[in-house]
């Protein structure tokens, strides 16, 4: 990275703030919803906090949406170093990216000032958690968001690595009621329209394990 000018607490977080652009480059699995490309992690971050703003008075409980919007904005900057994992992978590559993430979250929050730093490592971290009533509506808002642009594109990943209805729909029934239930009943909709329309393909019958988280 080209040094930039200046020293001190604004140093430190104009190179945060440079080092953080290359979430544009980091490319997830989904299309845009056009179905022209794949999308990458900083338009998914931006994406996910719209829908927080917009659809926050679906939450079960009462919420903060800005601490929503905070968690949003920063719990897939680690991707900067881990990349992004397919949310169907198998249990040891989840277990290897838990690591690379922690990793990720030490180097990169630890580029901003300590009292900036250990602000937005615990926003990261109440997301990943996922017990507060902000995170676990932060968590339901990022499982349904893929959903939509996969229905929105025809397919999108679902098609492209032969996914079938029961694997969505049980990560649906395991990550969203706990934060949304009217969004999780949505997301059921979206999955029975996505197997009505050819986006998806029918459940597997009698499958013999569960996808990954």
């Amino acid at each position: 990275m080209p040094l930039m000018p200046g020293t001190g607490r604004l140093a430190e977080q104009i190179a945060f703030l440079v080092e953080i652009d290359q979430l544009k480059t980091v490319v997830r699995q989904n299309l845009i919803a056009d179905g022209s490309r794949q999308e990458n992690t900083a338009e998914h971050s931006w994406h996910l906090a719209m829908c927080a703003l917009i659809l926050s008075e679906y939450a079960n409980e009462p919420i903060d949406v800005a601490r929503v919007v905070n968690m949003l904005l920063v719990h897939d900057l680690v991707e900067i170093d881990a990349g992004d994992l397919f949310v169907y992978g198998t249990a040891e590559q989840m277990a290897a990216q838990e690591v690379n993430e922690q990793a990720a979250a030490q180097r990169i929050f630890g580029m901003l000032p300590v009292d900036q730093s250990a602000r937005l490592r615990a926003v990261w971290e109440e997301f990943e958690a996922k017990e507060t009533p902000e995170s676990k509506f932060a968590k339901a808002v990022d499982r349904v968001q893929p959903m939509l642009l996969n229905l929105a594109s025809g397919g999108g990943s679902w098609e492209r690595h032969g996914i079938t209805a029961d694997q969505p729909l049980a990560l649906i029934n395991r990550t969203v009621p706990p934060g949304s239930t009217v969004l999780a009943e949505y997301a059921r909709e979206v999955i029975r329209l996505s197997v009505e329309v050819g986006a998806l393909l029918p459940p597997v019958q009698n499958p013999t394990e569960s996808p990954a988280t």
